[in-house]
């Protein structure tokens, strides 16, 4: 598939945000002072409101998105529509009721926790409900997801932490030096794992000719590529992905670990952490939608 600008920023940016607000819901950092208060706000939702207006970019009619919104009850996009509107609501009143009475409701806030979390998976099943395209049809794509976020959200908390002088700085440095390792050994499980086995399908599968050998394109469909084969028919050579993997594995963990684990209290170096993670789960994402074949290329002679 391949790689959208757009769709890489808000499942970053957006799944960075939600991480975040899910881990203010629940309580592990907690604003000391209105100002502390309104910077997570505008952090949390700006993460969430830039990644979900970059999405609309790659709609070939943005004003519609709206419509997309009634199809909860069969669409993991409208799904995602609806809960992220939904989480982005209660967050915010989660926010103003925090400054207006000084401290926050815990039951409120394990509301923004819990959609912040069904907001992620919901994104994750757009691509891991789609049996068309076998890498992404995995039982560990969700996982990924919400791991990534959930990581991604505690190096940024810890950061916010060490900036505010908060006491528990040195507890989420910790918690997100866990949180990055298992996020990244799911991450590389998925990787071994997903779209093994191949589509399922074949040209001889779908000619029904495989009992009289190999079937061969002999001429293309179409005499010039069309938008099947620009979208679907992406290909990024071995030798690169595996460069990128690695590269994507140096920056969303290997250098975070390293940060968290020699300085776990450094506010800068934090911050550097937390951006140079975000760097690598986008190159994590760029991977994700560039490796992915979708099965209507076989149509065009390509195997998988």
């Amino acid at each position: 598939m391949r790689p959208a600008a757009s769709l890489i920023i808000f499942t970053t940016l957006s799944g960075l945000g939600f991480g975040l607000a899910s881990l203010i819901g629940f309580g592990l950092i907690t604003a000391t002072s209105p100002k502390w208060v309104m910077i997570h706000g505008v952090i949390s939702l700006g993460l969430i409101g830039a990644g979900v207006i970059s999405s609309t970019v790659h709609l070939g009619h943005p004003e519609r998105a709206w419509r997309a919104l009634s199809q909860w009850r069969s669409s993991w996009l409208s799904r995602e529509g609806v809960l992220a509107a939904l989480t982005v609501l209660v967050l915010a009143i989660y926010f103003a009721d925090h400054l207006y009475h000084g401290v926050p409701r815990v039951w409120l806030g394990a509301v923004v926790g819990i959609l912040s979390v069904l907001t992620v998976i919901a994104t994750a099943m757009i691509y891991a409900s789609l049996k068309t395209v076998a890498r992404w049809h995995n039982a560990l794509t969700p996982v990924v997801f919400v791991l990534l976020s959930l990581a991604g959200g505690v190096v940024a908390a810890a950061a916010l932490s060490a900036l505010e002088g908060m006491d528990g700085t040195v507890a989420l440095t910790r918690l997100g030096l866990i949180t990055v390792v298992l996020a990244m050994i799911i991450k590389t499980l998925w990787w071994l794992t997903a779209g093994a086995s191949g589509s399922g399908s074949t040209p001889e599968s779908a000619t029904g000719l495989g009992s009289l050998g190999e079937v061969r394109l002999l001429m293309s469909p179409h005499s010039e590529e069309n938008w099947l084969q620009h979208e679907m028919g992406f290909q990024i050579a071995r030798k690169h992905s595996h460069r990128l993997a690695w590269i994507s594995l140096i920056l969303a963990a290997g250098v975070p670990i390293l940060i968290m684990g020699l300085y776990p209290s450094s506010a800068t170096l934090l911050v550097v952490a937390a951006l140079v993670h975000l760097f690598g789960v986008m190159v994590e994402r760029w991977l994700f939608f560039a490796e992915a074949k979708h099965t209507v290329t076989l149509f065009y002679g390509a195997r998988h």
